[in-house]
């Protein structure tokens, strides 16, 4: 498990406070609550997007929270997968693996194993901003674990989808975390996802104040 303490979020017109959170580390933990309830806010805080005061994240008995966002090694898949659309799907992949500096051989050995579970071989030498919203989806994953995260985060990440391809998308994930067996944290409010998804859930009005 990792242990949330002590993060605050203060605006002038909103604010939160987790006292204490504990997250999962093995499968999927799911934060949901409505839209507007702060759940995104809390992954920027975690992945260092945003300040939480001073708060703690402890994984693994390392305080995340104290890191630089680079040495945090966090995989994260937004709901727009934010990919360069000038650069094909590889290269987003490639340049994600530089800027962790990931060594060629680790790279090569990470790299066969997405690739094939993701089935990206047809569309690798595509560029982003003419990749259908599953390709894209696919790279962005690609993109999240290819220097083995120690967590992956994921904000709404199915919902840019078209409602056909939501589910093999949720199966996909799901395989890919159970093979990788890297810990996810998904934040969604869609009830589909925790039905098919979430080994366990936390409501966001359950550890806010």
């Amino acid at each position: 498990m990792s242990i949330v303490e002590n993060l605050e979020v203060v605006r002038k017109d909103f604010s939160l406070k987790v006292s204490k959170w504990v997250i999962r580390d093995e499968g999927i933990h799911v934060l949901s609550g409505p839209s507007g309830s702060g759940k995104t806010t809390i992954l920027r805080v975690l992945m260092g997007l945003e300040n939480g005061s001073r708060f703690s994240w402890k994984f693994l008995g390392e305080n995340l929270a104290i890191l630089p966002i680079e040495k945090r090694r966090l995989g994260v898949v937004f709901q727009t997968w934010d990919l360069f659309p000038h650069m094909t799907a590889i290269e987003n992949i490639e340049f994600a693996a530089r800027a962790r500096g990931l060594e060629e051989s680790t790279l090569n050995n990470r790299w066969e194993w997405i690739q094939e579970t993701l089935k990206m071989t047809p569309f690798l030498n595509t560029k982003a901003a003419d990749l259908s919203g599953g390709e894209k989806q696919r790279t962005a994953l690609a993109r999240a674990l290819i220097a083995k995260p120690r967590i992956l985060l994921l904000d709404e990440p199915f919902t840019a989808l078209d409602e056909s391809l939501r589910d093999a998308a949720r199966e996909l994930l799901k395989k890919l975390v159970e093979i990788d067996k890297v810990p996810a944290l998904l934040v969604t409010h869609d009830s589909r996802d925790i039905q098919k998804l979430a080994n366990e859930v936390t409501q966001i009005s359950d550890i806010i104040k």
